[in-house]
């Protein structure tokens, strides 16, 4: 740094300016966190300058600090508790309460004009305070997977925050009192262009407020709701003349009343509950521009899924159900050449003993690989694989940067395990990834399979291993790769305390680790081989759970330990045992 007597300071001979205006071009975190490595100045520079910030786990750092790097964030995005809360693996008292954000942020972040919490619990005096503090500014409101609050809490800030652009609550647990978020909604705001309450429980929905905000937010571009008539829509249809993307409604008349029902010109992204092959007939009319299909909850069979995307040459996003089908899968292949995201969720059991096509194999993944060149994220539940369709996919899905595979655990033998060969050519194939999830069955990756992963996930950042390995050799060595790795779930998997804590030694990107069933010691405390400073150990004891219909389910123990520039917890439950409280 030099010439310090001038209006601006320079970096080797550069001004301020010119690197104020660099940054701006620069949007990629790791990036910018490189950029802030070379001096001082620049670091300065950098937190002055940037403009959104994500924490991955909200232990990792506390509000105050937050603050001190990066007093003038526009765009937060905050997560609690972790991903296997989704799939109720974490207790629900774990933690990852927004209060303590909420007070700091209202108070301090001057220039915070988007906030996204995920996973965590959010009250109603939380979403009060915003409303209060912040409603002036606030454009962006995104409760995604969040519990606590209700409501009354929504029409504090539906009827405060006039600027909002988008309020998103999917899969909320959100306690209903009234309609009246709604309507404050509806009343209060002209600049809405995101509305999403899908999979929610919120009701009390009146279509005549949704047709009021139709009328009123002239950029209304996306809604998502809940199960609502589509008849009782056709007003909002006609009033959401910019939409977009629509998901939600449901069909309870016959399929002839629904004949005359219109739907907006621009309407590219699409999702219907509980449509069935009767009423299919009414996406027909505008089924070539759609871009993106949802029939996660639709009621089609696999002629269905076949009859349907045979009409979407343009799609480019599909979510459904296995009962999709291999066929359904070779007919997306051929007719659907821009795929980019495939999600394939499993539906239910009962369903699929119904049809007998609705299953997913190596047939439908080779035809995909073969016939959708551009897709780059695919989440896949199988009933069957082999190494030379994941060889395929290696071959031919370049542009792959999420893979997501799990081998559903039936009576079927699967001939061709372990998959070891497989999922070498996938990784050396797809070298873009930067996601990956494999979830198999015991004998289905052995430890050569495991090395194998290490040596070839250069770039992968994320990752889930399920049901991989066969002893702690082959974790160790899959440890001396994945240079790039950063988070790290393992579930029901065979290794050891000891094993575990000598692997996070050597994964040296590492900041997060959640495991779920290993071979514990006596005392847990071979897991602070791992101990060093600004590393939190927690362990989530095994316990039983309430299935319903009076059965319980024994959990294995969890260990979750992650980077924290905050120090160990303050509010852990009785559920938690802090690990380096108990050993210091």
């Amino acid at each position: 740094m030099e010439d310090r007597n001038g209006t601006n300071q320079r970096i080797h001979g550069m001004s301020d300016v010119v690197f104020d205006s660099v940054l701006a071009y620069i949007h990629d975190s790791r990036d910018r966190q490189s950029v802030s490595l070379v001096c001082r100045r620049l670091y300065e520079l950098e937190a002055q300058t940037r403009k959104h910030v994500t924490i991955a786990l909200c232990y990792t750092a506390s509000p105050k600090q937050l603050w001190r790097r990066f007093p003038f964030v526009e765009s937060l995005k905050l997560k609690g508790k972790p991903r296997a809360a989704m799939y109720n693996l974490i207790p629900e008292d774990w933690g990852g309460f927004a209060t303590p954000w909420v007070e700091e942020l209202s108070k301090s972040f001057i220039c915070l004009k988007a906030l996204h919490f995920r996973r965590m619990i959010v009250k109603d005096e939380d979403l009060e305070v915003l409303a209060r503090e912040r409603g002036h500014a606030l454009q962006v409101l995104k409760l995604d997977k969040c519990s606590g609050f209700s409501t009354d809490g929504l029409s504090h800030i539906c009827r405060s925050c006039r600027n909002l652009k988008v309020l998103f609550l999917e899969e909320s647990q959100v306690v209903e009192k009234d309609g009246n978020w709604l309507h404050e909604l509806a009343m209060n705001n002209t600049q809405l262009e995101t509305l999403n309450f899908y999979m929610t429980d919120l009701s009390q929905v009146s279509f005549n407020d949704l047709e009021l905000i139709a009328k009123r937010c002239k950029s209304l571009a996306s809604v998502k709701i809940g199960d609502c008539e589509i008849l009782d829509l056709v007003g909002f249809f006609r009033f959401a003349v910019s939409l977009e993307e629509f998901s939600g409604g449901c069909f309870n008349k016959s399929s002839e009343q629904y004949a005359s029902l219109a739907y907006p010109l621009r309407l590219c992204r699409l999702g219907l509950n509980y449509m069935s092959t009767n009423e299919m007939p009414i996406v027909y009319p505008f089924a070539s521009r759609l871009k993106k299909l949802d029939l996660l909850y639709a009621l089609l069979d696999t002629e269905g899924h076949c009859v349907l995307l045979q009409q979407c040459p343009n799609l480019e996003v599909l979510e459904t159900r296995n009962v999709i089908g291999d066929r359904g899968l070779e007919v997306l292949a051929r007719s659907c050449k821009k795929m980019k995201r495939l999600r394939i969720e499993r539906g239910a059991d009962e369903q699929e003993m119904e049809d007998e096509e609705g299953v997913v194999s190596q047939r439908g993944l080779t035809a995909i690989a073969q016939g959708c060149l551009d897709l780059e994220y695919i989440a896949v539940y199988v009933s069957d694989i082999t190494n030379a369709a994941l060889e395929s996919m290696g071959m031919n899905l370049k542009k792959l940067c999420d893979f997501r595979m799990v081998l559903l655990d039936k009576e079927e033998v699967i001939t061709d395990l372990p998959l070891d060969n497989g999922i070498q050519s996938l990784l050396s194939g797809c070298d873009k990834l930067r996601r990956f999830a494999l979830y198999l069955r015991p004998g289905g990756l052995t430890d050569v399979g495991l090395t194998y992963i290490g040596q070839h996930s250069q770039n992968i950042r994320w990752m889930l291993l399920g049901y991989l390995g066969e002893s702690d050799t082959g974790l160790l060595e899959f440890s001396r790769g994945c240079p790039s790795l950063q988070k790290l779930e393992v579930r029901g998997c065979c290794f050891s305390e000891t094993a575990l804590a000598m692997a996070v030694l050597q994964l040296r990107s590492l900041r997060y680790l959640w495991v779920q069933g290993y071979r514990g010691s006596k005392t847990g405390f071979d897991l602070l081989a791992m101990a060093r400073p600004f590393w939190n150990i927690e362990i989530i004891p095994p316990r039983k759970v309430n299935c319903g219909e009076g059965r319980e389910m024994e959990h294995p123990a969890h260990i979750l330990a992650y980077y924290s520039l905050a120090g160990p917890r303050t509010d852990f439950p009785p559920s938690v045992i802090p690990l380096n409280s108990i050993a210091q």
